[in-house]
């Protein structure tokens, strides 16, 4: 008959391919869990607030129309919705898939049954299939993986939260179904079914059955199944059902009679009592025993070839109780609000005897001796076939010679000539040399024949006698039975070693321990070594969920091995982040010591304070640190290379990433801490606190600095990677509040698995450090309460005429942050910046525009200013009244171009000190960027003049990158950005001149500091008047701003011609004012003067 397995058995492997799916299906299932959206939970109020409206269960589907008309009347609901739909429908479709998939899981199994019954597959029916060992346990495997699936999903994904998100994905996705599932079958089998993994939480009624029959599944299959298995013993009382998910069985077949019944026997007090007992004393036995296996040089070949049953019974004995006491331990199998569990939970620890340190110990060394055997077994099995030929040799060539011996032509001390001797020896000789190894059954029966010829042959012909002739049969004898031991070595043994020392039941539990390795680590840095053969004994688990996709040569199987052991390799960075976490507390200890304690030595010192100096005692523990410090290092070093699962350790790495990982934790915790604010403080507290984080983060710099020579690590560009990755992370999570399309952590570039950058709760409006220094530094130069003196870099207080801050602030966030902090900062505002001009245009448009009396008064204006070259008659009243008629609406004008302002002063600023500080550290990288910009800028401009001179094409990033490298120098002019995209605007010239002559009045002119403010009360503060309303202009076409810069020219040309009329001497204050914007427009533009005489 043809193998249930064959490739050219349909029926085979068709039921083969379906198990596969269903093993890659649960990976992806448990993969996707950790990545569920937290909004889809709507745990926190201000998600309830938030998206209450948009995020819906199942009641949708009971009146769909109802839910969109709610939306449908609020444009803000819209935009939210869409909002929405655009960060999450690639996340949603990728559970929609895994849902589907499930689906469509048992509706291929339904299919492979009806098939079965239907004859498709010839001689097969689903009686044939479960006859075959193979077809037996696939189909078992296909039904349990299914229930598998339904239950890590109600697990995993809370009914709420698939709901949820499967009403989402409905609302946005236009494709709803494939051929075989369609949305209203998964929502049919996927609804919530009340159950909650919390503990103490209810059972639901006729839960899972119910959730199981869902997609019914043929009952005849069911029972057949159920028939087939009942002889075999599968159950226990705590078990583990797939990848380490226990289940109780007193909790599970709590409902159904039958089960609890025979279940309460086995629960029995006096059973458990003895189940217990006889596991406590296999552990008192057993761990001596092994230790002793386990002591150098005791496991030597000869010692495993005599003894294989013994060492694997051992070996069974020894995983049977960790087993056992690990799953009858474990916290997650017992719910600690059912009384009963509590008391069996109880007796079985007692009668055990548990101690999780000594069960602990016994895994340890069980994996040891596993990891051992192992290896010595696979290095015999490769050499098996070349030493069995070489002792086939040997004992061939042992009889050749003692048939020469016989022959009398060969001297030996007293042996005579003996013809039939020499015939058996040679006979023999050849006998030997005929044995085929390929043939082990029959070979091994003659070496048996052979070795008993040679014990008679010596006591028949009283060849005792000869101690030569008596060495060379012993010999002979000795390679003989080598030949039978190293046949006997087979790979049986290793797939018992295998299955034997299964770990897949503690892939979850085993996390119980880790406090307890982590505290062996601590104490015993060589503890490493043990580890690794415990990692790798958990690694083995990976062969469960992969054996069918390789049976079947899926395509799933690289993604499912990757995801198990991407999980489990996580487990090993978590066990061993306790050697960082240890390095840094003795760092920490050590910077306190070299700051506070030890004095610096002067470079001049008199022998008799040479004592007072050498302070011996901080010294000796500075060592003593240091030195625990290198012992921890060298631990983890002592860890080989090594393969889990598909994914190479390597420890160097390993201990480089813990220390990058501990660091990126304490620096993040520091800025996070070190840089909130209180707002309502009557001094602003941001100098003192970016002095004290300087401080702090010059300890973490010193630090790194004194450790990386004993740890073997780049210092320097480990901290500037990782500070820098931590800062531009807080920044894209800060500018998300200003993108609709959010960056998510999983899409980040500068988020990392193995070396995450923790986020913290928000303390204010801002999400994290990076926006609370921002908008600190907006609040405290605030133009409403400040006035900026640009000669200076200075703010003072209006009211006080205090200084407020200068341009040092810029160098301080140097000093706390770096080149990335500063220049984080500057991309922040340039979103700010962004936001507000956004707004600004959206006021303008819904606002200012749509009022028909505003807009009456421009269209008034336009007529008397034209054509703007001439002179307005009666300049004064015109103008004023033009002003009065619009005075409602420069409150709003005013507060968004000052704030809009206010931010290029501080980009403006930023960039002086980032390429103050480039061209002071790095003088050859600041001269490289200009030299560059100048060259591409030139090479642009000839290309404009001459299209066929060469241009960076679209597809090349040259222009993108190098703008990246020159605001990071602070090569660039912020005042020349263009932050958004325009539309044509009508009256724009208008409004902007109106609006600038609406504001002179509020102004005067002082020789020392230019344009001030005149009433504190009224604020109007210069430079950011200026700047806001120029970077205002920019975003729109050229010729809107000489439109704009007429006016203002003809507005000085008017009223000077009225104050000449009329005789008046003064040149009145609102065309100094007026005067002045030009001169600062051209100063802040880099216009050539001339521009200011064609006006």
């Amino acid at each position: 008959m043809v193998d249930f397995l064959a490739e050219n058995n349909l029926c085979g492997q068709a039921i083969l391919r379906i198990v596969s799916r269903g093993n890659a299906i649960i990976a992806e299932l448990l993969r996707l869990s950790d990545f569920i959206p937290a909004v889809f939970r709507l745990k926190d109020k201000s998600d309830q607030q938030k998206y209450g409206d948009i995020i819906c269960d199942f009641s949708y589907f009971k009146g769909p129309e109802y839910y969109d008309g709610k939306l449908e009347a609020k444009p803000e609901l819209q935009d939210l919705d869409e909002e929405f739909r655009e960060n999450n429908i690639e996340i949603l479709s990728r559970f929609y898939l895994a849902f589907e998939s499930v689906h469509k899981y048992i509706v291929d199994l339904n299919r492979y049954l009806d098939d079965l019954h239907e004859g498709v597959y010839i001689q097969q029916t689903l009686e044939t299939v479960l006859l075959n060992e193979d077809g037996k346990q696939l189909l078992c495997e296909a039904l349990y993986l299914y229930g598998v699936m339904l239950l890590v999903i109600d697990q995993k994904i809370e009914g709420e939260v698939r709901e949820r998100m499967l009403v989402s994905y409905y609302r946005y996705s236009a494709a709803r179904s494939s051929a075989d599932s369609n949305l209203d079958d998964i929502c049919k089998l996927l609804r919530s079914t009340g159950y909650s993994s919390q503990p103490g939480a209810k059972r639901p009624a006729n839960y899972p059955e119910s959730y199981f029959h869902r997609v019914p599944i043929s009952t005849t299959f069911i029972s057949m199944v159920i028939g087939r298995l009942r002889s075999d013993d599968i159950y226990n009382q705590v078990i583990s059902i797939y990848m380490g998910i226990t289940v109780n069985l007193v909790e599970a077949w709590e409902p159904y009679k039958a089960a609890k019944t025979a279940l309460n026997y086995t629960l029995d007090s006096a059973n458990i009592k003895e189940q217990a007992t006889r596991y406590a004393a296999s552990m008192e036995s057993l761990r001596p025993q092994v230790q002793q296996l386990l002591k150098e040089g005791f496991l030597r070949e000869e010692i495993i070839l005599d003894n294989i049953p013994k060492l694997l019974n051992c070996l069974r004995d020894c995983n049977v109780a960790i087993r056992w006491l690990m799953l009858h331990s474990a916290e997650s199998a017992y719910d600690p609000n059912n009384k009963r569990l509590r008391q069996i939970k109880e007796q079985v620890l007692n009668d055990s005897k548990y101690n999780r340190k000594i069960l602990f110990q016994l895994l340890l060394d069980t994996a040891q001796f596993e990891f051992t055997l192992k290896e010595m077994f696979k290095q015999m099995l490769s050499e098996k076939q070349i030493k069995w030929e070489s002792y086939k040799k040997e004992g061939s060539e042992r009889m050749t010679e003692l048939a020469e011996v016989f022959s009398g032509v060969k001297p030996l001390t007293r042996v005579e000539k003996n013809e039939n001797l020499q015939a058996w020896f040679r006979e023999i000789s050849k006998q030997i040399e005929s044995l085929n190894y390929e043939d082990s059954t029959a070979a091994g029966r003659k070496t048996v024949q052979l070795i008993q010829a040679l014990v008679e042959v010596q006591e028949f012909h009283q060849l005792e006698s000869n101690l030569q002739v008596c060495q060379f049969l012993a010999d002979t004898r000795k390679f003989l039975h080598q030949m039978i031991r190293t046949i006997n070595i087979k790979e049986e043994v290793l797939i018992t070693m295998q299955i034997v020392g299964d770990l897949s039941y503690a892939w979850q539990i085993i996390d119980s321990f880790t406090s307890i390795m982590q505290e062996s680590i601590r104490v015993n840095p060589s503890m490493v070594t043990k580890l690794r053969a415990t990692f790798l004994k958990l690694a083995s688990a990976l062969d469960l969920p992969l054996l069918r996709i390789n049976q079947a040569n899926s395509a799933d199987l690289l993604s499912v091995s990757q995801f198990y052991s991407g999980e489990l390799v996580a487990y090993v960075r978590k066990v061993l982040q306790i050697i960082p976490e240890s390095m840094f507390t003795s760092l920490a200890k050590i910077i306190k010591l070299q700051i506070h304690d030890i004095m610096e030595v002067p470079t001049r010192l008199d022998k008799d304070k040479l004592k007072d100096y050498s302070q011996l005692g901080a010294r000796y523990e500075v060592a003593k640190l240091t030195h625990d410090i290198s012992i921890f290092t060298e631990g983890i070093l002592m860890m080989k290379t090594t393969l889990v699962g598909i994914i190479k350790v390597d420890p160097k790495q390993l201990l480089e990433d813990g220390i990058r990982k501990e660091l990126v934790k304490r620096v993040a915790y520091a800025l996070h801490k070190g840089l909130i604010f209180n707002p309502k403080a009557k001094l602003s507290e941001l100098m003192p606190k970016l002095k004290d984080m300087a401080a702090t983060m010059d300890g973490f710099y010193r630090s790194f600095e004194y450790i990386q020579d004993y740890v073997s690590i780049y210092g320097l560009k480990i901290w500037q990677e990782e500070v820098s990755r931590i800062i531009n992370y807080n920044v894209e999570q800060e500018c998300n509040s200003f993108l609709r399309a959010k960056i998510q952590d999983w899409q980040s570039v500068h988020q990392s698995t193995h070396i995450p950058i923790p986020k913290f709760p928000s303390v204010d409006e801002s999400a994290t450090f990076i926006g609370r220094l921002c908008r600190e530094i907006l609040r405290i130069t605030d133009p409403k309460v400040t006035c900026y003196i640009d000669q200076m870099n200075t703010w003072y207080d209006l009211k006080s005429h205090q200084e407020v801050t200068n341009n040092r602030l810029f160098s301080e966030i140097q000093n706390t942050l770096g080149t990335f902090g500063l220049n984080g900062l500057d991309r922040l505002l340039c979103f700010m910046i962004v936001k507000e001009l956004q707004n600004f245009l959206t006021m303008l448009q819904k606002t200012i525009l749509r009022d028909k009396a505003v807009v009456d008064v421009f269209k008034a204006m336009l007529g008397a200013v034209n054509p703007v070259q001439g002179i307005v008659a009666n300049a004064s009243k015109v103008y004023a009244n033009a002003v009065a008629k619009t005075q409602k609406i420069w409150g709003a004008y005013l507060e968004a171009i000052m704030k809009v302002g206010q931010m290029q002063i501080l980009r403006q600023q930023i960039a002086n000190e980032l390429n103050y500080s480039c061209k002071f550290d790095s003088k050859h990288l600041a001269a490289a960027l200009e030299n560059l910009n100048k060259s591409l800028l030139a090479d642009i401009e000839a290309h404009y003049q001459d299209p066929s001179l060469p241009y960076p094409k679209e597809d090349n990033t040259l222009l993108y990158d190098i703008t990246a490298h020159l605001e990071a120098a602070g090569i660039h002019n912020p005042l020349n950005k263009i932050y958004i995209t325009t539309k044509r605007l009508p009256y724009f010239p208008i409004i902007n001149f109106l609006f600038i002559i609406a504001q002179l009045p509020k102004l005067q002119y002082s020789k020392n500091q230019g344009m001030t403010c005149r009433k504190a009360t009224d604020p109007v503060d210069w430079p950011p008047l200026v700047l806001g309303l120029l970077t205002l202009l920019k975003q729109f076409h050229s010729r809107y701003t000489h439109q704009f810069m007429a006016l203002i020219g003809q507005f000085i040309r008017s009223i000077m011609e009225q104050c000449t009329s009329q005789k008046i001497p003064d040149m009145p204050s609102d065309v100094v004012g007026a005067l002045m914007f030009l001169e600062d427009y051209v100063k802040y533009t880099k216009l050539s003067r001339k521009f200011r005489t064609i006006l």
